[in-house]
């Protein structure tokens, strides 16, 4: 039989805030933890890169094509530059184009979709065509044209080899699937009791998107931003090995592999590695979507509250 002070302890336990249920929800999630730490260990890397002692644009001929060894633990390349130092100042290109995507996409594609969801009508119509036929565009001929057409620009903040044009680029394009989510999520909450009740007090249509309905559906919208990222380095690698992308010598991970398919029979750590590089972020990130989906579930959540 527990004892009176346990049953008061118990009673009187302060209740768990919504933060913190996501986040124990989130941390039991081990695809997630590990997709976490792998990408927590990568972000590190390449901001400590700038330690290493060596350059990753200048060329040391004397020492190229040399393998993975203990002066050089990924080897070097056609120009003797090291390729771990590489992969690491690559790393803050590729990253740097996923998050930038990512907050161009929600600064297009979550004003539009709200205005489409809520106001509905001839508002949704519109916007909708708008969004469908962005959709319709053939991406990859289309990110080309675009990068094409943006590289003869003459603006000093696009310039040709700039990552903020890449990340233009893919924002541009893909901006309809997060505007398509915010639609989806205020058709299903501008019936909502609490948005009549905000209506019925007087309050503008501004001020119950942005303050009512748009923070009850922060979850799915972070979940696809974090699944956005790791598509967006995937389209930034596209680009680049291509050619269309980050140019050399400023080394990205796609234009490594471009560089890497002339040798990759006789080098093949050329590939490897940069791809590697690229797998470890895309998997990474999509496990951390996947966690992020479970933790905001709000039927988990209740439920988990329940106990």
């Amino acid at each position: 039989m527990p004892r009176k002070a346990d049953v008061k302890n118990k009673t009187m336990k302060s209740p768990e805030t919504m933060s913190s249920l996501v986040w124990r929800r989130f941390r039991r999630h081990p695809g997630a933890m590990a997709g976490a730490i792998i990408l927590a260990i990568l972000i590190l890397s390449v901001l400590l890169a700038g330690l290493s002692p060596f350059d990753p644009e200048i060329s040391d001929i004397k020492n190229r094509f040399q393998p993975p060894s203990g002066n050089h633990l990924f080897g070097t390349d056609g120009l003797g530059r090291d390729v771990l130092v590489r992969i690491l100042y690559g790393g803050r290109v590729s990253l740097s184009v996923g998050f930038l995507v990512v907050g161009i996409s929600l600064a297009i594609g979550v004003p539009i979709g709200s205005a489409a969801g809520y106001f509905g009508g001839w508002v949704d119509n519109v916007l909708s065509k708008v969004i469908d036929a962005t959709m319709s565009l053939p991406a990859l001929m289309f990110m080309i044209l675009l990068s094409a057409i943006l590289r003869e620009i003459d603006a000093p903040f696009l310039k040709s080899n700039s990552t903020l044009t890449i990340s233009l680029v893919l924002g541009v394009l893909s901006w309809p699937t997060a505007a398509r989510l915010v639609r989806a999520i205020f058709f299903t909450f501008r019936e909502m009791e609490y948005v009549t009740a905000a209506k019925a007090l007087g309050a503008s249509n501004l001020r119950i998107i942005i303050s009512e309905i748009l923070p009850n559906g922060l979850g799915p919208i972070i979940v696809e931003s974090t699944l956005g990222i790791g598509y967006a380095i995937m389209e930034e690698s596209t680009l680049s090995f291509l050619g269309f992308g980050i140019m050399p010598p400023t080394p990205s991970w796609g234009n490594m592999l471009d560089k890497a398919q002339e040798h990759l029979s006789q080098y093949p750590w050329l590939a490897i590695f940069p791809g590697l590089m690229i797998f470890l972020a895309i998997i990474s990130i999509n496990f951390i979507g996947d966690g992020m989906r479970d933790a905001l579930d709000p039927y988990k959540i209740l439920a988990q509250i329940d106990e």
